[in-house]
């Protein structure tokens, strides 16, 4: 009997291209779209979870000749990815929902749904590896073949257990050839541009989406010079991330950059270019991957969001679920809520959600 996956279908060439693959290579696929909001808005509906999305998908999928399902995680993508977005930003912190939804709602709950189906494996379109090590009996996260591409960095909150039920068919091609494959299968698909914001926010406007659901937080306070004088008046604490220096609306002699976010006295914290670097970091919600514990300090290369530059580093132990990294040289625009992943070559070691800096 073959075995059977489920793809986790978008409507663009990667999911799609997984989905043609793994049905080349023998498996009983079958396709899921995952509705994950109600697409009132004309803006949403456009995203790669809305209505155009969803269509492409089932267009795809009966092009290569497997079922298509619409699973419906509404109430799940609401609670455990926008409300935590939302409250994130109340509290002076930048989330990355696409790391909290793989780990709760993508991979996290549509695993343990196809289990009970009795459905052996999820696949999805990232461009990430996994590997089975016998020697240390853990599977490995490893970055994908793309280096451009490479999107293991979203994926570092998952358990042993689900990156064992998990396939990336994708993570030994590049782009390039992706594309190359879904036109060869006849995917019309195949030059759809890739979805460049996060799914819900697909015009990249935080303000309009926060305002909507928290009018509250249009609460406005000073903006201070790192000394304590008063520049000028910000917005809201919740539209402002650490290193932003457009929009502040505040003249100085030199740049300036915030720095920091007081919640507590509803203040934006702004200082110059070599104020943003530090060389230190602690991170919680520790998820360890490629090793089962941290006892002695431990040399990496962490990377402190998705499009920064890995840097070397040292990894110590604070707790079990929380970390402190020392840097070799100071990083740039350390932020609260952001997540922290430590590589070894290809390798994904650890990561964790960063709770302070310095």
């Amino acid at each position: 009997m073959r075995e059977k996956v489920a793809v986790a279908m978008s409507g663009g060439v990667d999911s799609s291209t997984t989905a043609y693959l793994l049905k080349e290579e023998g498996y009983d696929v079958l396709g899921i779209f995952l509705k994950f909001f109600r697409t009132n808005d004309d803006k949403e509906r456009i995203s790669c979870c809305g209505i155009q999305g969803r269509e492409d998908a089932r267009s795809v999928a009966k092009h290569i000749g497997i079922p298509f399902y619409v699973l419906n995680y509404e109430q799940s993508f609401q609670k455990e990815v926008i409300e935590n977005f939302c409250l994130e930003y109340r509290n002076a912190r930048t989330p990355n929902p696409c790391v909290l939804c793989n780990k709760k709602v993508k991979l996290g709950r549509l695993l343990q749904e196809m289990q009970i189906a009795e459905i052996q494996y999820v696949a999805t379109g990232h461009y990430a590896n996994i590997e089975y090590d016998k020697n240390i009996k853990r599977y490995l996260l490893k970055k994908g073949k793309d280096v451009a591409k490479d999107q293991s960095y979203f994926l570092y909150a998952l358990n042993q257990v689900q990156l064992s039920r998990l396939k990336f068919p994708l993570g030994n091609y590049t782009k390039d050839e992706v594309r190359k494959i879904a036109q060869k299968a006849g995917l019309f698909v195949c030059d759809k541009p890739a979805n460049q914001e996060i799914c819900f926010i697909p015009d990249n406007d935080y303000k309009r989406f926060l305002l909507k659901r928290h009018p509250e937080l249009n609460s406005p306070g000073y903006i201070l010079f790192k000394d304590g004088k008063i520049l000028g008046e910000h917005k809201g604490i919740a539209f402002y991330t650490i290193g932003q220096r457009e929009g502040l609306g505040i003249s100085h002699k030199k740049p300036l950059y915030v720095i920091k976010i007081d919640k507590n006295n509803n203040t934006i914290i702004v200082g110059e270019e070599e104020d943003l670097y530090s060389s230190e970091l602690t991170a919680c919600e520790l998820n360890l991957i490629a090793v089962e514990k941290i006892i002695e300090p431990l040399k990496v290369k962490a990377k402190i969001r998705y499009n920064h530059k890995e840097a070397e580093a040292i990894a110590e132990k604070i707790s079990d679920d929380r970390i402190k990294i020392k840097f070799k040289e100071p990083q740039r625009a350390i932020t609260r809520g952001q997540s922290v992943v430590m590589y070894q070559d290809d390798t994904v070691i650890a990561g964790g959600i960063i709770e302070a800096e310095g």
